[in-house]
């Protein structure tokens, strides 16, 4: 008689899509996997009075409409299953600690994944209690919250080594507090007349050669194709941010060098400064020449395995 799967329940706020990379090599495993994405939910005020209503009673700290409508639709989604190995939650903070009981009622084991610094979301330090295992990519607040340190995770690899590219350097961001810094790294990199493809999601109206902006968000598709016509990535952390970004493992899994302004990457195994050059002081940029003519050093094997997505998903549900 077949042994029936074990049922994964994956809650995540997937507005990239890389969180369905992590359900995926959990199916590989021969877990049953349900992905409840509330990035996907779309909620409609009733009225133009709900809308209002709901602008200052969130503000307020009173009720937030949205946010119900997500914890319902989440507690809809599981009612039919009767048990659950493990509930992993990805940006648990939107969640009401009702919601997160309810479903780990029904788990065997729940695990809470913290992407961002809880001082961005403070929230989260108030639910940390509610799971079995919490990690955190930031170690500041593994060590303040005695919370268990995981890196982001390699989720594309290539050994693609062509020597033909459309662009030297590539990023993709958002229009955030990122964008001053963002700005002064594209305007070297044009000074010295490196080409490259920086493009910020923005409804502003753009009229210098350094960037593009787009009002419409990439697709992974896009994203990655975008990735293999790049040598090099440029990432940009946030202020209060250690963690290392999808940036970061893409350059791995690709093979790619990465330009970037996080100072704590020179402590991971897998940084060799020939591959990776750290912006140490963003109002005196100084990237080396031979930094763009030198070719890509191979990490070892045994160190880029751990971060494989295939391997990384082991830890949440051994």
């Amino acid at each position: 008689m077949q042994e029936e799967k074990k049922i994964i329940l994956l809650i995540t706020y997937d507005n990239w899509g890389f969180n369905q990379y992590i359900a995926d090599a959990l199916e590989e495993k021969n877990y049953t996997v349900k992905h409840i994405d509330f990035h996907s939910f779309r909620y409609k005020y009733p009225s133009f009075f709900h809308k209002a209503f709901n602008f200052f009673t969130k503000n307020l700290g009173i009720a937030n409409l949205k946010k119900n409508y997500y914890n319902q639709t989440i507690l809809n989604e599981i009612k039919n299953l009767s048990t659950i190995d493990t509930s992993i939650y990805i940006k648990a903070d939107f969640l009401s600690e009702k919601t997160i009981r309810a479903v780990n009622k029904k788990s065997q084991k729940s695990v809470l994944i913290i992407s961002d610094s809880i001082n961005r979301y403070p929230q989260t330090k108030n639910i940390i209690s509610l799971f079995d295992k919490v990690f955190s990519f930031e170690k500041r607040d593994c060590k303040k919250y005695d919370l268990r340190f995981k890196t982001n995770f390699i989720y594309k690899t290539s050994n693609n080594t062509t020597s033909e590219y459309q662009y030297k350097v590539f990023n993709i961001s958002s229009f955030d507090k990122r964008f001053p810094v963002i700005k002064k790294i594209a305007e070297a990199l044009y000074k010295m007349k490196i080409k490259s493809k920086i493009i910020i999601f923005t409804s502003k109206e753009n009229s210098e050669p350094y960037w593009e902006f787009s009002k419409k968000p990439l697709s992974i598709e896009e994203n990655n194709q975008l990735l293999q016509e790049s040598e090099i990535m440029l990432d940009v952390s946030r202020d209060g941010q250690d963690g290392l970004s999808f940036r970061v493992f893409e350059s791995l899994g690709l093979k790619k060098k990465l330009i970037t302004t996080n100072k704590d990457i020179v402590n991971y195994d897998f940084y060799d400064p020939e591959n990776i050059f750290v912006i140490d002081n963003i109002d005196d940029i100084k990237i080396p020449t031979s930094f763009f003519e030198t070719p890509y050093i191979d990490v070892p094997q045994n160190i880029l395995s751990k971060y494989l997505i295939e391997n990384w998903v082991n830890e949440l549900v051994e």
